[in-house]
């Protein structure tokens, strides 16, 4: 299920503008503005009050495609279906294979084309200015749910590489356009601040000052959680929430880890990564909920979770988040490389009984968007007269390894998780800007889960 608008109104293409004169060029859009349909009937436009989403983007792809002229919506670090358009423009030009996606060859064909023309001057800016209102139906400028559901103001810090020249601004303004719209329509304004790190670091200080005053602001951080980064430190420190999704990390041992840290400084974390797991801890919590099969969740001593191999992340925290509500304390740690990533994390109950976990990094052929996406699990017992077995899978070709280890006989309840595209990383932002705050949930397992990784470094 993809969520779209019918149409999407430029009210300003990206513009540039300097650094001083951000605010006062957003506000002459919004001057006495009005936009008319066909029939004179579609209401006036005005900006979003609503929350400010800061997010830096370390991921250049947008902005490469931008300079080659494949891409002429906003540098927001949201990669949505123009994006996805323009990437699958770009493979199908230079004989790539066509994903739609950031693949690594894409962006190393991406830079040399960039260095090529930036060498000879013919790289193409997007920073024209329009002073007309333009829509257009089959390529929406506005490609992200954040926009298409809550309008807000959307600043992008986008970190490149190359000498530093100081930060250059944009902005731009679009207006999604919902069936049934019958009132004024409220309009995403964006602020894009590119530049090198250092550069970027410089100016940290007027971010702040460029959030919208008295409402809720968000960081999305999608860059490796990082407690010593000056930037992240400072914004941090004025937003509501921080949101991050590990599912992209680069070392995702070691950044879980500093997550805690950032945790234990107070910072209100959200990790989009962690609510893809809802389905899974929705069945797992019912398989127990009848009285007899409550009981028998004491005699549950053994643990297994595949997921699919290149991150671990869903796995830990799944893993995590069932021994925080059982009182189960890890006590070792062991990981195996190899055609399975093998890790096997063995616990302590209150009444000191054994519990052993294994985590299985398993190859899979046809990998999907989210990396390390849970495959299966079960829960199970070295009693054999206990009736606590439990089988959980994505599809029904996600349980043939466990049925093969024995998983069909030793479970006595099997259930199947549905995925949706809420699981895309656009839909959950879009559902975690409506809430901020400590998770009280997220942050206990979150704490066993550095437990267990610190368990590695002992």
């Amino acid at each position: 299920m993809t969520s779209q608008a019918s149409t999407i109104f430029s009210l300003q293409a990206p513009k540039d503008v300097s650094l001083t004169d951000i605010e006062t060029e957003l506000s002459q859009i919004w001057q006495s503005y009005g936009i008319a349909g066909e029939d004179g009937t579609l209401p006036a436009a005005t900006r979003a009050t609503t929350f400010t989403l800061v997010v830096y983007e370390p991921e250049e792809t947008q902005y490469l495609l931008a300079a080659l002229g494949f891409y002429n919506g906003p540098i927001d670090g949201i990669l949505g279906p123009q994006t996805e358009a323009a990437l699958r423009e770009v493979q199908k030009k230079y004989g790539l294979t066509e994903t739609g996606t950031a693949t690594k060859e894409t962006l190393i064909r991406l830079r040399e084309e960039f260095a090529k023309r930036r060498t000879s001057g013919e790289t193409t800016g997007n920073g024209t200015a329009t002073s007309t209102p333009s829509s257009d139906i089959q390529s929406p400028r506005i490609a992200d749910e954040i926009a298409l559901r809550n309008p807000c103001r959307i600043i992008t810090l986008l970190p490149v590489a190359g000498e530093d020249e100081g930060v250059k601004a944009q902005v731009s303004a679009y207006c999604p356009i919902q069936k049934g719209s019958s009132t004024t329509l409220v309009c995403c304004e964006y602020i894009t601040l590119t530049g090198t790190t250092t550069a970027l670091e410089r100016i940290g200080g007027m971010v702040p000052a460029l959030m919208i005053g008295g409402l809720p602001k968000f960081l999305w951080w999608k860059a490796g959680p990082d407690p010593n980064n000056s930037l992240f430190k400072r914004l941090s420190a004025v937003c509501n929430n921080v949101i991050v999704d590990s599912c992209n990390f680069n070392e995702p041992e070691k950044d879980l880890l500093s997550l805690q840290a950032l945790v234990e400084s107070g910072i209100p974390l959200a990790d989009l990564n962690w609510r893809r797991l809802s389905a899974w801890q929705e069945l797992t919590a019912e398989a127990y909920d009848p009285p007899q099969r409550r009981a028998a969740l004491r005699e549950v001593d053994k643990v297994n979770i595949d997921y699919e191999k290149g991150n671990p992340c869903q796995a830990l925290l799944f893993l995590s988040w069932l021994a925080s509500r059982l009182n189960w304390r890890p006590v070792s740690y062991k990981k195996e490389n190899g055609d399975y990533d093998i890790t096997k994390v063995n616990f302590l109950t209150n009444d000191q009984r054994q519990v052993e976990a294994e985590l299985a990094g398993v190859p899979v052929a046809d990998p999907g968007e989210i990396s390390g996406d849970l495959i299966a699990l079960r829960l199970s017992s070295t009693n054999p007269q206990a009736n606590c077995g439990t089988l959980i899978c994505s599809e029904t070709g996600g349980c043939m390894r466990m049925e093969t280890q024995g998983g069909a006989q030793s479970s006595g309840l099997f259930e199947q998780v549905n995925l949706l595209s809420e699981q895309k990383a656009e839909v959950l932002l879009s559902q975690q800007v409506q809430r901020w705050g400590h998770e009280v949930l997220f942050e206990e397992s979150l704490a066993v889960a550095a437990q267990i990784l610190k368990l590695a470094q002992s």
